[in-house]
């Protein structure tokens, strides 16, 4: 049965369980009808009994009919009597249906003489001229004793009626009951086959490579039925896996596209090294050499920082533990201030700080660079006399720090990807400033290293990079050096300097 599909499985089990119902039934209704009838023969025959009973006859059997003295009555048909006189038949007499009568074979002696006065009417075969009958016998005044009879054949074939009826009607009932059943079932199924046909033509799509259009879903089915549940079931997964497609989908063109951005930005201070070399090989001016010596050491340092700044990221995504220790995150605010009030003297650097140090759990040297690349950021991107804020507080268990600008700002469509690796507004390729374009990608990245959280809101004359680190007593041990995995994304045109960058 198991090789079999479960429409026929459905069906079958149906029917056993229909045949078994009314095996049941007509059993149950054979057994109260053979008590019934044979309830009803007894009764007959006890009356029969009786009016026998009271006919005075001579010693060799009962008259014919009629009265005697003593009492009459009516004798039914294919009734018996038989008469026995000190353990032997001295007489019998069948009264048959059409009229007339019979007699008992020699060969029913031995029944009739089995039969004892006063107890409950038995059945017995009184050969085959006459087949079953059921007995009773009256012991009478004068020493001998009466057996009455009645015939069983009227009982046995009410029962064999019923019986065969019950047979007829059952085997008709599985008959139509199975081609209902199949017609019912391939209905109440067809929901599932719309499952499998679904299944299947998922399953002929290519997912492992390559943009993959996910489309196919099950028609609704009624989603209070199992196959409904099934079908919706099966929706949510291809909802999921569509997700999931396009998730890879899209890391694969961010990491072609990172790749592509790495690879340029190496290739830039590469070239000029060539060129530089070219011109120290082919110069005969020391002025010259000596220039050439240190664009060439300029360009090895741009592409070195460049390198570790890689390497870093390559390192936070790969849950690579930072150092741990108290951190005191006033004493670095206040050391980027001042390095970055040195590096932009033509700004105005404003520094708020709490009346309390503010110590987080981490990495110093990389909370450090966090503070530097944000400074930077503003340095680079708003134009001279710009004013930056830099805010630490303790707001509700976290450290929160702020860089905020009156700056120009920046564009609402890029808002998002600032934090993207090598994300910038135009399609320049230009760095005039030195950076490698993965300042806020770094900002992004470590912090989120340390369990914390960076927001940028921005309009024009308000830009704010907000950062949040959780203190040493809301951190567990250990949660500062799992980073929070982000997919690579892809570069956004219209974004210059350290705001071109991305994260993971």
């Amino acid at each position: 049965m198991r090789s079999h599909s479960l429409r026929t499985r459905l069906v079958a089990t149906m029917l056993l369980l229909l045949a078994a119902a009314s095996v049941v039934i007509g059993l149950v209704t054979a057994i109260i009808l053979h008590r019934f009838l044979y309830a009803q023969l007894d009764h007959d025959l006890r009356q029969s009994s009786q009016v026998f009973g009271r006919f005075e006859a001579p010693p060799s059997l009962p008259p014919p009919g009629g009265t005697s003295g003593g009492g009459s009555g009516p004798r039914p048909p294919e009734s018996l009597i038989a008469l026995i006189s000190n353990g032997a038949v001295v007489g019998t007499k069948v009264f048959a249906r059409e009229g007339g009568t019979t007699t008992v074979s020699p060969g029913g002696y031995p029944a009739l003489l089995a039969v004892t006065p006063g107890d409950s009417p038995v059945s017995a075969d009184l050969g085959p001229q006459l087949g079953d009958y059921r007995l009773i016998a009256t012991a009478r005044s004068d020493g001998t004793v009466l057996v009455t009879g009645l015939p069983e054949s009227g009982a046995e074939a009410t029962l064999t009626n019923v019986i065969t009826t019950e047979v007829i009607v059952a085997a008709a009932t599985l008959i139509i009951a199975g081609l209902a059943g199949v017609v019912l079932v391939r209905r109440e199924l067809r929901p599932l086959e719309r499952v499998a046909v679904t299944a299947t033509r998922v399953s002929d799509l290519k997912l492992d490579s390559g943009e993959v259009d996910l489309t196919e879903r099950v028609p609704y089915a009624d989603p209070r039925t199992e196959v409904g549940q099934v079908g919706a079931a099966l929706n949510r997964m291809l909802d999921h896996v569509g997700s999931a497609l396009e998730a890879r989908q899209d890391s694969e063109t961010q990491l072609r596209q990172f790749i592509a951005d790495a690879s340029h930005e190496l290739r830039t201070p590469l070239a000029a090294i060539r060129g530089y070399a070219e011109l120290t090989r082919r110069s005969a001016s020391p002025e010259e050499t000596a220039y050439s010596l240190t664009r060439i050491s300029s360009q090895a340092e741009r592409m070195t920082t460049l390198v570790e700044d890689l390497l870093l990221l390559a390192r936070l995504d790969a849950g690579r533990p930072l150092e741990r220790g108290e951190v005191d995150l006033t004493r670095l605010v206040l050391d980027a201030v001042s390095d970055a009030h040195a590096a932009g003297p033509d700004h105005r650097w404003l520094l708020t700080l709490p009346d309390e140090p503010v110590t987080v759990p981490g990495d110093a040297s990389r909370l450090a660079q966090v503070l530097a690349n944000l400074l930077a950021n503003a340095r680079t991107h708003t134009p001279p006399g710009t004013s930056v804020t830099v805010t630490l507080a303790s707001v509700r268990g976290s450290a929160r720090l702020s860089v905020l600008d009156d700056g120009p700002g920046i564009p609402p469509d890029l808002l998002s990807h600032v934090f993207e690796r090598f994300a910038r507004g135009s399609s320049s390729r230009s760095r005039e400033n030195g950076s490698t374009g993965l300042g806020l990608a770094i900002v992004d990245a470590v912090v989120a290293a340390h369990r914390g959280s960076v927001e940028v809101t921005s309009r024009p004359g308000r830009t704010e990079f907000a950062v949040l680190l959780p203190t040493a007593g809301t951190v567990p041990n250990g949660a500062t050096t799992a980073p929070l995995r982000r997919p690579i994304r892809a570069r956004t045109p219209g974004l210059t300097g350290d705001a071109q960058v991305g994260h993971r």
